[in-house]
Formats: structure tokens, C-alpha cells, sequence
């Protein structure tokens, strides 16, 4: 199968695909041992967090270039807080966790509450 350049949007494309490793290397948590990356043992639940983070912080530059600043302020607190759960596991600090899921809690209230408003 070929990709037409007209057909294909290739930012959401990116985008989709750190979300998806994400979710796949979530999901593969159980059953794949860690592996190595330089001198660090990363586990597949790390990775996933990173690759969240990536994905819903690229997300939020492509929806806010688009104009589309609601769901661009809502891949920007997704980014933030799965970045700040990715920092606490990094460091070991249970506050940092903790942070993170408050944000990503916070951001979520706010997104359900601005889609209320809208209709």
C-alpha cells in the first residue's frame, strides 16, 4: 500500500505512533524484561511513560499550530504530567509521582469541564 503526501497527515501520524508504543510497551509490562540501554536496565512501564510523554507533548504543538487550542491545551497537561511521572520513577520520588497524577487528574477535570461547556 502506498501513501499519498495529500492523504496522509503525517504530525498526527507521529503522534499516533509514540501513543501507540506507549500503549504497547504498557501492555508488554508482564511479560518483557527489562533491557538495557547503555548502563541502565529500562523497564518496558518507563519506556511507556516516555514515550507518552513525547507523543501528547508533539500532539500539543501540532494541535496548537492548527488553531485547535482546546485539545492543544489538553496534550500539554498530558505531556506535563506523564513527564513529571516519568521524572519521579527516574529519581525514585514518591512525590514527584504523586505530582504527576495530580496533573494528569487535573487536566482531565479541566478538559471534561471545557467539553461541557461547549455544548
Amino acid at each position: 500500500m502506498m501513501f499519498d503526501d495529500d492523504t496522509v497527515d503525517w504530525p498526527m501520524l507521529v503522534v499516533g505512533l509514540f501513543v501507540a508504543c506507549g500503549g504497547v510497551l504498557f501492555l508488554a509490562e508482564p511479560v518483557v524484561d527489562p533491557f538495557q540501554l547503555g548502563r541502565a536496565s529500562i523497564r518496558p512501564m518507563a519506556a511507556s511513560v516516555v514515550a507518552l510523554t513525547v507523543g501528547f507533548g508533539l500532539g500539543a504543538v501540532v494541535f496548537l499550530r492548527r488553531g485547535k487550542r482546546l485539545v492543544g491545551i489538553a496534550h500539554g497537561i498530558g505531556a506535563g504530567g506523564w513527564g513529571v511521572v516519568a521524572l519521579g520513577s527516574a529519581v525514585g520520588s514518591g512525590t514527584a509521582l504523586l505530582l504527576g497524577f495530580a496533573v494528569l487528574l487535573g487536566g482531565s477535570v479541566f478538559l471534561v469541564t471545557q467539553a461541557r461547556d461547549l455544548r
